[in-house]
């Protein structure tokens, strides 16, 4: 059986060495990231970096916006607005649940009633 915590794709997993031959980036590269505020890898007790699935699957992605010819702003900007994108559109989803849940009642409330006796 697979250990459940393998799962965990935030589970500071990879050396900085295997990270970056995940990456197909040189470790300095990942150091020069982690200080430019790109990637934010978890540290184990001694210190030591240890990067998740998720830390690697956003080093391809600045691997393709630099092919794409940006510099590191503007990385650290696009990345900034796919977060908040993600943000908001779980918002979107909750107030749409909760918009679905009450539109029965709303229903309810503008039915019109019968008179009785007039």
């Amino acid at each position: 059986m697979v250990n459940p915590r393998w799962a965990d794709v935030d589970r500071g997993l990879f050396s900085i060495s295997v990270a970056a031959e995940l990456a197909g980036l040189h470790p300095q590269t990942l150091r020069i990231y982690e200080r430019e505020g790109l990637v934010d890898p978890a540290r184990s007790a001694g210190g030591t970096r240890r990067y998740s699935r998720r830390d690697i699957d956003r080093l391809a992605e600045i691997c393709t916006l630099t092919a794409d010819g940006l510099n590191l702003a503007g990385i650290r900007r696009v990345l900034a607005l796919q977060e908040e994108t993600r943000r908001l559109q779980a918002e979107v989803a909750r107030l749409s649940a909760l918009t679905g849940a009450i539109q029965p009642a709303v229903r309810r409330a503008r039915k019109p009633r019968a008179s009785g006796g007039e």
